[in-house]
């Protein structure tokens, strides 16, 4: 893994929390968009080299929407970036992780994208990224 690309929060309602997250770091998001395989919207701040990805579930039965019933509003996942997230899922399942979708999938922001299960990651949900090719 290269480096932490962003971090994921799930919110309740995505325009009040972009008014919030501008507040806090003095700049609006730069990229707002529907991820309809995952049943949420997202849009995506910077902070320096760092990324924060928040999340507003568009499914009462999405994962998003099960984490907000749960564990209320707060940080869904770490997700990290990798060259390549095939090997790096083979990598991660001969460690003994479980991975919750073996086959990498397009998700936000332009990324190929994998979780791997919180249950093996001390309660974190692991998401790798891989920039995904132009022909997706």
């Amino acid at each position: 893994m290269k480096k932490i690309e962003h971090i994921g929060i799930a919110v309740n309602n995505l325009e009040t929390s972009n008014d919030l997250f501008e507040k806090l770091l003095g700049a609006a998001p730069y990229k707002e968009e529907e991820v309809q395989s995952e049943g949420v919207k997202t849009s995506f701040f910077k902070n320096g080299p760092n990324k924060i990805e928040l999340l507003e579930s568009t499914n009462i039965d999405g994962p998003i929407a099960k984490f907000l019933e749960k564990k209320g509003e707060g940080v869904h996942h770490i997700a990290f970036a990798v060259d390549d997230i095939v090997a790096e899922i083979a990598r991660l399942k001969a460690e003994g992780f479980t991975i919750l979708n073996e086959v990498p999938k397009k998700g936000a922001d332009n990324k190929l994208v994998a979780f791997v299960h919180p249950k093996t990651t001390n309660g974190v949900l692991i998401e790798l990224c891989q920039e995904a090719p132009e022909t997706l």
